[in-house]
């Protein structure tokens, strides 16, 4: 680990005098990604939930990134994965990563199949 923790953030654009100010600093861009998810889902705006992407509404690809930049930074930040070496840090970070994708493809493969089957008829829309 390095000696002492970085008192900055955003790769360095923003910097702070003490731990603590870093710590409300870092609350405020996390508390600024949370309000920004729930206005989208409140509102929800018309060009975000009738635009498709890989099967997928738009809007619920911005809450998934938005979410993934979240729980980065809460490690990168309060966990201190940015003290550590490059090597630590990239295996704690890639393998969630391929393993959110993989995730997102099996739940994007399944539901096509399962949305052919009943738009074919096999079985009766009963919900």
């Amino acid at each position: 680990m390095a000696d002492g923790h970085k008192l900055e953030i955003f790769r360095g654009l923003v910097k702070f005098k003490s731990n603590t100010q870093k710590i409300w600093g870092v609350l405020a861009f996390l508390t600024l990604i949370t309000a920004v998810e729930v206005v989208l889902g409140i509102i929800k705006p018309v060009s975000l939930t009738d635009t498709y992407l890989l099967g997928m509404k738009l809007i619920n690809w911005v809450f998934i990134i938005l979410t993934l930049v979240k729980a980065y930074y809460i490690a990168w930040d309060f966990m201190h994965l940015r003290d550590e070496r490059s090597s630590l840090r990239r295996a704690i970070v890639w393998t969630p990563v391929f393993l959110v994708i993989y995730l997102t493809i099996i739940l994007l493969v399944e539901a096509d199949y399962i949305y052919n089957v009943y738009k074919d008829g096999f079985v009766s829309w009963n919900f």
